[in-house]
């Protein structure tokens, strides 16, 4: 017997008040906040469509990468990399397996995540955020206890989690961080994965799974608090691998797209003169990342921090604001120096003593970066 879930039914989200708070909101949804796009490349989109999907596969891609539609529209990059992880990762929901989307911190596995979710389904909000102790309701369902005290296990005391209303309705669900997950509640997936079912013993009902259902997850296995996933899980899910950056003019355009939108967000003034802070921020990250100078000569100590793409986008976003609010609007390397130390420096004593070797082996010796390095050096001192 299968059971209808409360609270999934379809209702109408595009009225005055809607799009008023949606204007509002200081981070809106990947469908809010990229409507246009959406419905240009609906209306343009005559590809057949898997069921209940609101593109076709090729204009989620087309999507997520960016392109000019036949009537000029312009279809802004979501996501810069290799095509080919986009079409696998987009193909995979068209099919019965569930997608991982696996990498490092800070290689927009979340960003990937909420913009697939919003092009497959319009709705990117149907998701669970694993942490060290998300409970086993937060992916099965859970009991609004004032009913079920008052008239015992009923429909109408069901609370269903995201990924029932996801299956009820034939939606794309959301499991981000699935490794922070204690390992008991990851199982909890295997049988929705494997059997498309969501059994509730309580009431001898299930909820089956509709067509268009799949399930999204993000994880990656070099953070602290990871658990690892069982073979049985990891069997359900097709695995991408989210790499990072490839070339420094790759992160560098990456960084400048993110900074640029959540500037207009926070209402910060545009970037006029900003990409060669940008340029040397990227640098800084990718050389103490990768433990070699951008020209292979000189090897480096590399710090704890993961110094991710994700974080050079803060660290940007941050001097922004500084040279908006305390400067002339133009950024500058004052501008970006601390921020620069507080991503290096996570170990007050390995990590300080690495900076302070690479400010003064490389950025005191490299042409063109004397500026960069007197504001480095006025903050590390």
């Amino acid at each position: 017997m299968t059971v209808t879930v409360p609270g999934t039914e379809s209702t109408d989200t595009s009225g005055a008040a809607e799009a008023a708070g949606a204007a509002e909101a200081l981070r809106p949804h990947a469908e809010d906040a990229f409507a246009v796009e959406l419905s240009a490349l609906a209306a343009a989109d005559d590809r057949p469509r898997p069921a209940r999907w609101r593109l076709s596969p090729w204009a989620v891609a087309t999507y997520l990468l960016g392109g000019t539609l036949p009537d000029g529209t312009v279809i802004t990059p979501k996501y810069v990399g290799p095509r080919r992880i986009v079409e696998v990762a987009v193909t995979t929901l068209a099919t019965d397996r569930a997608l991982l989307l696996l990498g490092v911190p800070g290689t927009a596995k979340t960003w990937v995540s909420e913009h697939l979710a919003a092009a497959v389904s319009g709705d990117s909000t149907l998701l669970v955020q694993g942490t060290a102790g998300t409970p086993e309701e937060a992916i099965r369902y859970g009991w609004n206890y004032a009913q079920l005290l008052a008239h015992g296990p009923s429909r109408d005391a069901l609370v269903p989690s995201p990924v029932m209303r996801a299956m009820a309705d034939g939606m794309t669900a959301r499991v981000e961080e699935l490794t922070r997950v204690p390992a008991d509640v990851q199982d909890t997936l295997i049988t929705i994965l494997s059997e498309k079912t969501l059994p509730i013993p309580e009431l001898g009902e299930e909820v089956q799974a509709v067509r268009g259902f799949n399930l999204i997850a993000t994880a990656n296995d070099r953070d602290r608090g990871v658990n690892e996933l069982s073979s049985a899980l990891r069997r359900r899910f097709n695995t991408v691998v989210l790499p990072l950056p490839a070339t420094p003019e790759d992160e560098v355009d990456i960084v400048s797209r993110r900074v640029a939108q959540i500037g207009r967000s926070l209402e910060l003034p545009e970037l006029p003169e900003g990409v060669e802070e940008i340029r040397r921020v990227v640098t800084v990250f990718r050389e103490l990342r990768d433990g070699v100078t951008g020209d292979g000569r000189t090897k480096l100590k590399s710090p704890s921090g993961t110094l991710s793409t994700a974080e050079a986008i803060s660290v940007v976003t941050g001097g922004l604001a500084l040279a908006a609010h305390f400067g002339d609007g133009v950024l500058r390397s004052g501008d970006v120096a601390a921020g620069i130390l507080g991503a290096v420096v996570r170990d007050p004593a390995a990590d300080r003593v690495i900076w302070q070797e690479y400010l003064e082996t490389v950025v005191r010796e490299r042409e063109g970066w004397k500026d960069f390095y007197r504001a480095c050096r006025e903050v590390t001192a």
